[in-house]
């Protein structure tokens, strides 16, 4: 197999894009089992004891007791609320691990280090590896055996393996599973060798991103900007469902998050589109356009095997759903049609009590 490196400008550089087949390796993830090096991942970890109720201080998920051996994603937020980290992490034997993007694991360090005070934790680098594996056959005999484990970790829970662990990620189809191994790092390709000798197929990252995209998953850098809150993204919701906790203690950021979700909808929605495949790709971060007037911003664009080119955006949240979109790509060929998956469509929110109450005022209901 020959591996072809991710492109240099894109947010896994440093990784393999593929090995030969990329169409090939979504499909194995679909039917058989794949494994991706993700070793590029930044992983952190949290000691001490006062961990837990520290970081459930000054970020949006309520961790204060998670228990040994749970997982759940969480954000910290700036003061207006906005998303300025996005990590999962993962309580085992007394550490909290956070894994986050390759960009943001220096920058998260730093902010985590400033919030200790008095506190007693210790954030530092961990020397792991991240590899994701996928497919229905992750629960075949031979599988299990080259992970060391009689039997898969239920869903947002992990189990050790080695000098890791292996987490069940939570979310995925009736007849899929998804499983990240974090190991050391020096043995990250013992792991792959062994997986493979299972009969588990080596992916690049294009396999993971194409069935990320495809189940609506946001990635922080890439499908937010600036100016993304949770509630536009699909992180709002407690451990094992979203990123942000509705019924916790004070953090930074939460008066927006509770504004937006007692008052109404968000101002943007996080969409798949459906790309006009006889033109250049758009690239992330192009505008979103409707009758030439920008109504959102491109996200991860990639081939899908089954959907063919296709790309999250976020766009504002009154757009109709059969909107004709173009894509302001720099591309030879201009601009680039697109048009909203409507199975991508967020559901309708019940609306909150802070709007029946301002509709009641407005409306002379008393």
């Amino acid at each position: 197999m020959s591996a072809v490196p991710a492109p240099d400008q894109g947010p896994d550089a440093g990784a393999i894009w593929h090995y030969g087949d990329p169409l090939g390796e979504q499909r194995a993830a679909e039917t058989g089992a794949v494994v991706v090096d993700r070793s590029h991942r930044a992983v952190l970890t949290l000691t001490g004891g006062d961990r837990q109720t520290w970081l459930h201080s000054i970020s949006t998920q309520h961790v204060s007791g998670l228990p040994e051996g749970a997982s759940a994603q969480n954000l910290s937020l700036d003061g207006q609320g906005r998303v300025e980290d996005h990590w999962i992490q993962t309580e085992l034997g007394g550490t909290t691990y956070l894994d986050t993007e390759p960009w943001r694991g220096g920058p998260l360090l730093d902010y985590l280090r400033k919030m200790v005070f008095w506190s007693e934790v210790t954030p530092t680098t961990a020397d792991l590896a991240v590899l994701s594996l996928r497919g229905p056959r992750l629960a075949d005999r031979a599988v299990l055996d080259a992970l060391g484990l009689d039997a898969l970790p239920t869903e947002s829970m992990a189990v050790p393996v080695g000098g890791g662990f292996a987490r069940r990620t939570p979310g995925a189809a009736a007849d899929q599973i998804e499983l990240d191994l974090l190991v050391p790092r020096g043995e990250s390709a013992d792991w792959q060798r062994r997986l493979t000798e299972a009969g588990v197929r080596p992916a690049g990252v294009w396999a993971y991103e194409a069935h990320r995209v495809a189940a609506l998953r946001a990635r922080l850098g890439v499908d937010t900007d600036e100016r993304t809150i949770p509630h536009e993204v699909g992180w709002i919701g407690g451990p094992g469902v979203g990123a942000v906790h509705l019924d916790k203690g004070c953090y930074r950021g939460q008066e927006t998050v509770a504004r937006v979700h007692n008052l109404g909808r968000p101002p943007r929605m996080l969409v798949l589109v459906h790309l006009d495949g006889s033109a250049d790709r758009p690239s992330t971060g192009d505008a979103v356009l409707a009758g030439g007037r920008p109504v959102g911003r491109l996200g991860t664009v990639v081939e899908h095997v089954d959907l063919g080119p296709v790309a999250l955006a976020l766009v504002k949240r009154a757009l109709p759903v059969d909107t004709e979109l173009t894509i302001a790509s720099e591309g030879p060929e201009g601009e680039v049609a697109a048009a909203i998956d409507a199975e991508s469509l967020p559901p309708d929110a019940a609306v909150g009590a802070g709007r029946l109450a301002v509709e009641r005022l407005r409306g002379g209901d008393r």
